[in-house]
């Protein structure tokens, strides 16, 4: 073992005549390692907060959507050939979608109206699979049978069974005037994918029925597409619109739900600077432990400088030191911030029942449990970050320790 990391260490392990240095010591390793510590749960949380909400908004929505002009795709069958024909593509299911004013009793809801094929619906959503009551394949051709959201359902008051009455804008032109199209409806589902946005705001019925309702004939508004990795999305769109023709367009769930995905990421980078912060506190206080412990070991250091020791091997010796503080906070850390991320749903529920409180409510939260997602290149990352910020702060007490003049410093020895 070099010298210099001999006495390094044993200046850790030994007992100083100033104890106050041997606190600020452990505060300094405490706070790195409660940033660490911090850093790694925050964004954990942040990864599983985006991966729910990329799962709950994509399991309504489509993954890459094609339609035409006029919100209108005639030859969608043959659109349906090609897509299914390109890699990645996993399921295609054609949608006529209008807006339309839901009725029941005296209680009236917008929403928008999407009429669907169920048997290929489930080949692109997940709607099916969260049916509170009833289901998708209860919606038949002429049957004019309608699913809705849950919120929407609670908001008109109807149950499975009842009927409701859609009024659509595209009316009918009599003597007497424009009057609306009517058509009553029976509820045969309810589900509930857990975003307010669609379960509030979307019925579904069957694409026949709504072709009919819409006057679009054989046409339909569009064709929705699921990949078996939806990060390629924006690639099969790109692919797909080169050969559909100049009348048809493709659009992928990046450019049609930037908005909610980039919030959540540039939250997280927000996160990680805010909370880097900590570790950087932590770091100046390394700062202050090495120059007071510099100021205590002069007389030492004078020593070692008269038997021999060079300038840079006296730096090494309190750069060993600093950097021990860094290592063990950055170490205890991670293995705090990895237990508490991997055991967050069941921390935050015991610390709700002890002191009777709810941090995410379900009436004005859209995820009312806490996610996480550990990642292994986010701990990498907090870890490098906080031991680089250790180690500079180890540089400048270090070069102040290595310009000591011996002769001055035993002066008064």
């Amino acid at each position: 073992m070099r010298y210099e990391l001999l006495i390094g260490l044993r200046y850790t392990r030994a007992k100083r005549r100033n104890h106050f240095i041997s606190f600020i010591s452990l505060t300094s390793m405490a706070g790195i390692a409660l940033g660490v510590a911090a850093l790694i749960v925050v964004l954990s949380v942040m990864n599983g907060f985006q991966e729910v909400l990329r799962a709950r908004i994509l399991g309504v929505v489509s993954h890459v959507q094609i339609g035409g002009v006029d919100n209108r795709l005639t030859d969608w069958r043959r659109v349906v050939a090609i897509a299914e024909r390109q890699p990645h593509v996993i399921g295609a299911a054609p949608f006529v979608q209008g807006e339309g004013m839901l009725t029941s009793g005296e209680r009236v809801r917008g929403a928008i109206v999407r009429g669907i094929l169920p048997a290929r619906e489930n080949e692109v959503a997940d709607i099916g699979r969260h049916m509170r009551q009833g289901s998708l394949e209860a919606l038949k051709p002429g049957g004019w049978g309608i699913v809705l959201g849950v919120d929407l359902a609670r908001s008109l008051g109807a149950l499975l069974g009842d009927k409701v009455v859609l009024i659509v804008p595209q009316g009918q032109v009599t003597p007497a005037g424009v009057i609306p199209r009517l058509k009553q409806f029976t509820v045969v589902g309810i589900f509930d994918v857990g975003e307010y946005e669609f379960d509030a705001g979307l019925a579904l019925i069957d694409l026949r029925d709504a072709q009919t309702l819409y006057r679009t004939g054989d046409a339909v508004s569009g064709v929705r597409l699921k990949l078996d990795d939806l990060f390629l999305a924006r690639q099969v769109a790109d692919s797909l619109a080169d050969k559909l023709g100049p009348d048809v367009y493709a659009t992928d769930w990046t450019r049609s739900h930037s908005n909610y995905f980039r919030a959540v990421e540039i939250e997280k980078h927000v996160m990680f600077v805010i909370l880097l912060l900590i570790v950087a506190v932590a770091a100046f206080n390394i700062v202050s432990t090495l120059v007071m412990l510099v100021t205590d070991k002069q007389a030492d250091i004078a020593i070692l400088r008269t038997l021999g020791a060079s300038p840079g091997s006296v730096m090494q010796i309190f750069v060993v030191q600093g950097a021990l503080i860094g290592v063990v906070g950055t170490l205890l850390g991670v293995i705090v911030g990895v237990l508490i991320a991997l055991n967050i749903g069941t921390i935050v529920p015991a610390i709700e029942h002890l002191f009777h409180v709810q941090f995410l409510a379900k009436d004005v939260y859209y995820i009312s449990e806490l996610p996480s997602h550990l990642k292994g290149g986010d701990v990498l990352t907090v870890s490098a970050v906080s031991l680089v910020l250790s180690f500079l702060a180890t540089l400048y007490p270090s070069w102040r320790a290595s310009r000591i003049n011996p002769a001055e410093a035993l002066r008064y020895e």
